[in-house]
């Protein structure tokens, strides 16, 4: 099997710049990785390191001033039905029922509309809502809510879902849940994810390899695969290792600073 037949997704010495007043500020400097079809990879760093960028790039909602982003071997230069982002704050009309939420990424198909409900109805059941297509986002908590984003997201059946710190606002028992039903969607639906979080133990339990960026300006660090089998016991030793390594990879990242005691 050729490279490009294993790669879905190519990032090549992406460099990304922002300007204020003729100065320069360096945001992502030469990122390289390439993502398998299938995976969920992780990027873990520090608030200012980078990450939402890279997704915005790979999105094609950005554009890189240096390097590109190919997704099955063709560059891309905007947004398409391939990827699907999926955010924090769920993005939800509050106007709209949970059906017709469901329903809004894919209005855009020409399907009839039995065949939008239809479809629609079998996201939600999949994400565990089956019977609540008739409420409104106000009547759903907050796991809910994110569940009705990512039956949106499949709906459309992108190639990849990007998702931009998901479950952060969630407490931790709605956290845990979600990250089991994302894990069992996306064995189910084979789909390819890339997640920014600040979370390590999330990073761990989800993803397939780690990408650790360093700040200032935003670069790899280093890329961590987790060869542990999914699901992930959390208390498992294997599981602490990996914890370990990645806080101790978080260490070394960053420069040293030296400390004065004044006794």
């Amino acid at each position: 099997m050729d490279s490009q037949a294993q790669h879905m997704i190519k990032i090549e010495n992406v460099r990304k710049s922002f300007f204020n007043k003729n100065q320069e500020n360096l945001i992502l400097a030469d990122i390289s990785f390439d993502i398998k079809q299938g995976e969920i990879i992780s990027i873990l760093g520090e608030s200012g390191c980078g990450k939402s960028t890279i997704l915005n790039i790979i999105g094609g909602f950005e554009k890189a001033n240096k390097g590109q982003v190919l997704m099955d071997g063709k560059v891309v230069t905007q947004p398409s039905r391939k990827s699907v982002m999926l955010f924090q704050n769920y993005g939800l009309l509050p106007w709209r029922t949970v059906l017709k939420n469901v329903e809004l990424g894919i209005e855009g198909l020409k399907l009839p509309s039995n065949e939008r409900k239809e479809k629609a109805l079998h996201y939600l059941q999949l994400v565990g809502l089956e019977g609540k297509e008739g409420l409104f986002p106000h009547e759903l908590s907050g796991g809910m809510q994110q569940r009705v984003g990512i039956a949106r997201a499949l709906a459309l059946q992108p190639e990849l879902i990007l998702m931009d710190e998901p479950f952060a606002a969630l407490d931790t028992f709605n956290r845990y849940y979600l990250q089991n039903e994302l894990l069992r969607i996306q064995t189910q639906e084979k789909t390819t994810m890339i997640l920014v979080t600040h979370d390590i133990d999330e990073a761990i339990y989800l993803s397939d390899r780690i990408i650790i960026m360093h700040p200032n300006p935003g670069r790899i660090h280093k890329v961590i695969p987790i060869n542990l089998s999914k699901p992930r016991d959390r208390s498992h030793n294997d599981f602490q290792y990996y914890r370990k390594l990645v806080f101790e990879e978080f260490h070394f990242s960053r420069p040293e600073i030296d400390i004065e005691f004044n006794i």
